[in-house]
């Protein structure tokens, strides 16, 4: 049975299957493959996120944001940054695709080559989720503390339409700012300083 979820003809769809299908990670990286014009995510339930491409406006800022934070790894050298089109299969089984995300370069490096290849599995240590106008707010605060659960020492989710920052950590309580004009956090990420000028 199959049940299917959609709020409005802009917000993602929700594909609900009961028993949910199962794929193992390699049946869905290639059906990911088979779908390339959308972006497709997986709960750790098994049910699928379909989501159509990104309006023009937030896929500037999510390149700007993107932009930023590959500057910075580059001279930073401690890690290495991924775009929003970058899966990664985290612990309880979701297969998620942040905006942005960043992985300590020893933990990369101890992933194999081959396993690179498809949606490596490993929660990124950091990452960032951009609300574009048509996302609801609380999907995205669940996703972000569903990567603070398995395993992501940071979290953001920037909510352009409100001009909020939310602050995921583990053991803390969500912190939110109210239109900063930059966020950044030294524990995780030494010397990053997100420049939200230029993504509001």
């Amino acid at each position: 049975m199959v049940q299917i979820f959609t709020l409005s003809e802009n917000n993602p769809l929700l594909l609900k299957m009961s028993p949910a299908i199962e794929m193992t990670e390699t049946q869905f990286f290639e059906f990911c493959q088979l779908n390339r014009d959308l972006r497709i995510e997986r709960t750790g339930r098994g049910d699928l996120i379909i989501m159509p491409p990104t309006g023009s406006e937030t896929g500037n800022r999510n390149l700007k944001l993107s932009q930023q934070l590959a500057n910075w790894t580059d001279e930073d050298e401690t890690g290495i940054a991924f775009d929003s089109s970058t899966g990664f299969t985290l612990p309880n089984g979701a297969i998620f695709s942040p905006d942005a995300a960043w992985i300590k370069r020893e933990k990369w490096n101890a992933i194999s080559p081959e396993k690179r290849l498809k949606f490596a599995p490993i929660c990124p240590d950091f990452v960032v989720e951009l609300r574009s106008p048509s996302d609801r707010l609380q999907p995205l605060k669940d996703k972000l503390q569903e990567y603070i659960d398995n395993g992501a020492s940071l979290g953001w989710l920037i909510d352009r339409k409100n001009k909020k920052v939310y602050i995921y950590r583990p053991e803390m309580e969500v912190e939110c700012l109210d239109n900063p004009s930059s966020v950044s956090d030294d524990r995780v990420l030494s010397g990053f300083i997100l420049n939200l000028e230029k993504i509001w």
